[in-house]
């Protein structure tokens, strides 16, 4: 009987898309891939062969001289395989020829199916190749696993260059919404307060946003993903901005609420201290042996407590816990994992086997490495039984936590967040324009 190798991972890039006509939209690659390898370039595939012996391979575009006075510079395979650590890199013309070869003798084929069905009929194509060479004694792989797990999990724990990056990506996107406050004003539109987010990670050398930017003033705050942008800001509303820039391919993701006025009203303090006190009781839970859901129940208690005490519901904590009557204000998580995507990779719950049929694993136990948004906000939108003064305030503050062995540290502490600190950053801005 042949020897059957320990399996084999095939990693594609993302595909390039088609904006119109002979446009592509500006090409991301895939992160899973970019964080094996590290390469920037479309029409890319990593192959891990885990047999011996092992093997590391890449297939990427070739040299093209043409080419490249129209698109800009190729690494080529040769180049690529030195640059990038890479044992073996070969043109991408070869896929079709040299992955069935790969993939005999093999027990299992390690890939994200479903993610582009035209890469799915290439693979099982080569599958089919090799499941033709049976009477030869080939042995086709058997097991299918989805590679994405497993670098789901080794994505979760950041090392220190990782740290060192999203850190300064926290920088850049505090500094552009210190831009943004300062420079808000009635009147002006919420896309050119986006533009002034937009210059700023740009200027501090960001590749852009990490996400769609979400400017909301008065009433568009309570759409948790408003991305129109486009409406006028009035005097007296409240301007929400979740925003945050990508910086070699890893996220920061903040968001803070404040008045366009320079001042909040009293009704509108009241809720913002709310939600500034659930975030702080959020991230003292942010410590490792926690429980991911801690924060997120640490923050749902005084969120409740303090919708009771403003007449928003009615009834005991325990009640309006119990019953979940909360989440007509509150209809979110209190964070989530962050990395290369902005919704970052990794379970949430334990990845346990051998649980009792019906059992719930339990929560993802936060580590030291860990990185998550802390995020509780309130979200009052005009219903019968609700004092109409807090109708059409949303308010959410976000912050990045990376777990550390003592506790957390919050990377983007740059930007202002009680009242006194807004509003004084605030009076700042208007006494320079004067």
């Amino acid at each position: 009987m042949r020897q059957r190798g320990g399996g084999v991972a095939l990693v594609p890039t993302a595909p390039e898309m088609t904006r119109n006509a002979d446009n592509t939209f500006p090409f991301r690659y895939d992160s899973n891939f970019f964080y094996l390898t590290g390469f920037p370039e479309p029409e890319a595939l990593l192959v891990l062969v885990a047999s011996e012996p092992a093997q590391t391979v890449l297939f990427c575009r070739s040299k093209h001289p043409e080419r490249e006075i129209w698109d800009g510079f190729r690494y080529g395979p040769a180049d690529a395989a030195s640059a990038f650590g890479i044992e073996r890199a070969l043109p991408i013309e070869e896929l079709d020829s040299e992955l069935p070869r790969l993939l005999c003798d093999q027990s299992t084929v390690y890939y994200g199916w479903g993610a582009v069905p035209e890469f799915d009929q290439r693979v099982q194509r080569w599958l089919d190749r090799v499941r033709a060479q049976g009477r030869s004694g080939v042995v086709t792989p058997a097991g299918l696993f989805d590679v994405r797990t497993l670098i789901g999990e080794m994505r979760l724990i950041k090392d220190s260059s990782e740290l060192d990056t999203m850190r300064k990506a926290a920088q850049i996107s505090a500094a552009a919404h210190i831009r943004a406050i300062e420079a808000t004003r009635p009147g002006r539109k919420e896309y050119e307060i986006e533009a002034e987010i937009i210059a700023e990670f740009r200027r501090r050398g960001a590749q852009g946003p990490a996400y769609g930017s979400i400017v909301a003033g008065g009433a568009n705050a309570c759409v948790l993903h408003y991305v129109q942008n486009d409406k006028p800001l009035h005097d007296g509303d409240l301007l929400l901005i979740d925003a945050g820039c990508e910086l070699d391919g890893y996220a920061s993701d903040i968001t803070r609420t404040f008045p366009i006025s320079g001042r909040f009203t009293s009704d509108q303090g009241a809720l913002y201290e709310i939600v500034l006190a659930a975030q702080a009781a959020a991230i003292a839970a942010t410590r490792p042996g926690a429980r991911w859901n801690e924060g997120h129940s640490a923050a749902i208690a005084v969120l409740a407590q303090g919708m009771l005490d403003l007449g928003l519901l009615q009834g005991s904590l325990a009640e309006v816990i119990e019953s979940g009557s909360y989440r007509k204000f509150y209809m979110h998580q209190t964070g989530h994992w962050l990395g290369l995507d902005v919704h970052d990779v990794g379970q949430y719950r334990e990845p346990v086997a051998g649980l009792a049929e019906g059992a719930e694993r339990p929560w993802r136990t936060l580590e030291p490495g860990m990185v998550l948004t802390v995020e509780p906000g309130l979200y009052v939108r005009p219903c019968e039984g609700v004092p109409e003064r807090f109708w059409n305030l949303g308010i959410r503050i976000e912050d990045d936590v990376v777990v550390t062995p003592e506790g957390c540290e919050v990377i983007t502490e740059g930007v202002p967040k009680s009242i006194d600190e807004i509003e004084k950053l605030m009076q700042q801005r208007a006494r320079s324009r004067v």
